[in-house]
């Protein structure tokens, strides 16, 4: 165990999808007047991010300080090898252990509460709460101690939200009833944090506001792309879930010791919801990629085999959107995965798409990984994912003319690692300014449809650290990655990082004191 400064503590407040662009217009008008305090006295640091290519591997990539192809986890449904089709990650798929038991094992003791995309981990020093309030369950929800969440129930109630991601579905909440949920929502993680706080002494407190992922979602004017050229007006309902985290967050912070260190930290932000991901399906097909078992090249034609797939073909879509908002959701995820996979031709199939809800996620049918895999590893695999790229990459939207698609990434290129197998082979982000009802290929022509999420707004790649503490100057950080926040931590600790962790400990050093909210954010 090596030796810290006993009196040193971090403080770690997680925004899920929380937005930099909204929290520093507010704060520069005023309207945020404890958020603007925090980001005239520390330092904001606008964050490179791997949610550029994949939206939510933000927050293993801040516990682990590890890369995706690293840390091997970016959504709940992924690949698998050995398995033909996605499923549900397993708490052993992480890599490399979390920021707070590398701390603990260095005999840090740690608070945890919510940050998303975790799960309880052997030996923790200190107190932990899993998937309790936050937004998508990636397990189900537990304590370390098992007692603690039970006592907390017993204390303060239920988490007051009453809705969770995947049990939503497709679903549109009424957005009054969604604001209202979300401000007493907001209210009880901070009660039950400061109690938390309370039970033990800590060094590591880290809490997950998951509140502002579905405002991002639901609470965001539709066909909006700033806040700055919009009416006040259309942002009023999500200016009142940030406002209340600002008043939050201040009598938090108004609580801390002088030898505390306070993170503000988002891993992404808030942009119009206009994607193609439902798409990119048909135009594999159709593409020559993904064959159906009619084998004709139209998307969706084949006659499936399984009674399945049959019933699937029958039902309008009226039915089929009944069922889906009624079935328990992990039998409706799992009927609509084997319906889908039921309808396609793996002896002819190149590659396949992966779930996802917004960028297009490809995986090779790779022999040896894909139960029944065609592509030869090494030079087939490559060949296929430059062929899938180039098509990509022509493909337009025809209500702009424009190309589709933003950027193609190759898995192997962008996030190497031991865990790179659990990640999409293909990724495409998409040019999304104006919503996407057909994509147009030169070499295969159209397909349409309308996407069934109609969620308002949706990931943007920007993440940020606002970080206040003593003997830290304010300002502005040049630059810094997510990846570099973990073994940052540990050094405020007077700890060593985890020996996989890729980031820096780096102390972020402003450039000039120039207020952060007057400074563009950097383009990541």
């Amino acid at each position: 165990m090596c030796e810290r400064p006993s009196n040193m503590k971090v403080l770690i407040i997680g925004l899920d999808m929380g937005d930099g662009k909204l929290i520093r217009h507010w704060s520069k008008q005023g309207r945020l007047p404890h958020f603007s305090k925090l980001i005239g006295s520390g330092m904001w640091s606008d964050l490179e991010s791997p949610t550029r290519v994949l939206h939510t591997s933000g927050w293993p990539t801040f516990a682990t300080g590890a890369s995706p192809g690293a840390h091997g986890v970016y959504y709940p449904y992924q690949a698998k090898p050995g398995r033909q089709v996605a499923s549900h990650i397993e708490p052993d798929q992480y890599g490399v252990p979390t920021l707070w038991k590398t701390a603990s094992d260095q005999g840090a003791r740690c608070v945890i509460y919510d940050i998303p995309e975790t799960f309880p981990e052997t030996g923790l020093q200190g107190t932990a709460v899993y998937d309790w309030g936050t937004w998508a369950w990636y397990g189900t929800p537990a304590s370390q101690p098992a007692n603690v969440l039970l006592d907390m129930k017993r204390k303060f109630g239920p988490y007051p939200l009453g809705m969770e991601a995947k049990r939503l579905g497709l679903r549109i909440p009424e957005t009054r009833d969604l604001e209202s949920r979300l401000v007493k929502s907001i209210r009880y993680k901070f009660q039950t944090f400061q109690w938390l706080l309370g039970r033990d002494s800590w060094d590591l407190a880290a809490v997950g506001l998951c509140e502002t992922h579905p405002a991002g979602h639901y609470l965001w004017p539709a066909d909006i792309d700033s806040v700055e050229k919009s009416d006040p007006g259309q942002f009023a309902q999500i200016f009142h879930v940030y406002e209340t985290l600002d008043a939050e967050l201040g009598a938090l912070a108004g609580r801390l010791d002088g030898q505390t260190t306070l993170m503000v930290l988002s891993t992404d932000g808030v942009r119009s919801n206009r994607v193609a991901c439902h798409l990119l399906a048909p135009m594999l097909e159709k593409l020559g990629y993904t064959a159906g078992l009619a084998g004709n090249g139209n998307p969706q034609s084949g006659a499936p085999r399984s009674l399945l797939g049959r019933a699937r073909h029958m039902m309008p879509p009226g039915a089929k959107r009944w069922i889906a908002d009624n079935l328990p959701w992990w039998l409706r995820d799992r009927l609509g995965s084997q319906a889908a996979a039921s309808e396609i031709d793996w002896t002819r199939t190149k590659a396949f798409t992966l779930p996802t809800d917004l960028e297009g996620c490809i995986r090779i049918n790779l022999k040896g990984r894909e139960p029944q895999g065609i592509v030869e590893p090494g030079k087939g695999y490559q060949e296929v994912c430059d062929a899938i790229g180039n098509d990509l990459k022509a493909l337009t939207n025809p209500a702009t003319g424009k190309r589709a698609v933003k950027e193609v990434w190759i898995r192997n290129e962008v996030f190497p690692g031991k865990q790179q197998e659990y990640l999409p082979d293909i990724v495409a982000t998409w040019n999304d300014d104006a919503p996407f009802a057909a994509l147009v290929s030169p070499r295969a022509g159209q397909v349409a449809g309308v996407n069934p999420d109609q969620r308002t707004g949706t990931h943007s790649p920007e993440a940020f650290l606002l970080s206040v503490g003593p003997n830290q100057p304010a300002g502005i950080s040049p630059s810094a990655r997510l990846v570099d926040v973990a073994p940052t931590v540990l050094k405020l600790l007077g700890l060593k990082p985890g020996k996989e962790m890729e980031g820096k400990p780096t102390i972020f050093q402003p450039t000039d004191n120039t207020s952060p909210s007057d400074q563009p954010v950097l383009s990541v």
